[in-house]
C-alpha cells in the first residue's frame, strides 16, 4: 500500500511560518513575564521590599512585556511600528487633554459623592468657607447640593436682600469649613 505524501503548496508555507513565529513570540513573552514575576517574588522574599512597591512593579512589567510582544506580532503581520507609535501617541495626547479638561468636573463629582456619603454638612446647615482662620469667606445656609455645586443662601445684609451663591464642591475639601447645624441655630 502506498502512502500519499502531498507537499504543501508554497502559498501555504509563508502564512504557516508567520503563524508559527507569532505563537513563538507570544510564548516567549509569556515565559519572560513569568520569569520576571518569579524574580520579583524571590526578591521580595529575600529583601524587605514592601508589597505596595512590588505589586505595581510586577503589573507594569507584565503589561510592558506583553505589550511589546503584541507590537512585535503586529509587525510580523505587516503593520508598521511607526504607524502604531503614531496612533498610540495621538491617542495618549487626546486622552491627556480630555483628562485635564475634565479634571475640575471630575473633582467636583467625586467631592459631591464624598459630601453625600461622609456628610460634613446637610441641607439646612449654615456653613462658612474660610480663606484663612482670621479671614472670613463665603457664608450661608445650604439649600441644595448637586453633583457640581452646593448652593448657599447668604444672610441678608442691612438694606439688601439675600443672595444665592454656588460653591464648587471641591472647595469644601480644599479649605476649612465652619458649620452650624440647623438645630444649633
Amino acid at each position: 500500500m502506498e502512502s500519499f505524501n502531498l507537499p504543501l503548496p508554497a502559498e501555504f508555507i509563508g502564512p504557516l511560518w508567520v503563524g508559527v513565529q507569532i505563537l513563538l513570540i507570544l510564548l516567549a513573552g509569556y515565559i519572560l513575564q513569568r520569569i520576571v514575576a518569579r524574580f520579583l517574588t524571590r526578591l521580595g522574599e529575600r529583601y524587605p521590599f514592601p508589597s505596595q512597591l512590588l505589586l505595581p512593579l510586577r503589573g507594569g512589567l507584565r503589561w510592558f512585556i506583553m505589550g511589546s510582544a503584541v507590537i512585535i506580532v503586529l509587525e510580523r503581520l505587516g503593520v508598521s511600528a511607526t504607524v502604531l507609535w503614531t496612533a498610540l501617541s495621538g491617542f495618549v495626547a487626546v486622552a491627556a487633554i480630555a483628562f485635564f479638561a475634565m479634571w475640575s468636573v471630575l473633582s467636583n463629582l467625586l467631592c459631591a459623592v464624598l459630601i453625600f456619603t461622609v456628610g460634613p454638612f446637610r441641607i439646612g446647615d449654615s456653613v462658612e468657607l474660610l480663606d484663612t482662620l482670621d479671614k472670613p469667606g463665603v457664608k450661608g445656609r445650604v439649600i441644595a447640593i448637586n453633583l457640581l455645586y452646593t448652593t448657599l443662601v447668604e444672610p441678608a445684609d442691612i438694606g439688601s436682600g439675600s443672595s444665592m451663591v454656588q460653591v464648587p464642591n471641591s472647595l469644601f475639601f480644599q479649605r476649612s469649613v465652619r458649620r452650624w447645624r440647623e438645630s444649633d441655630l
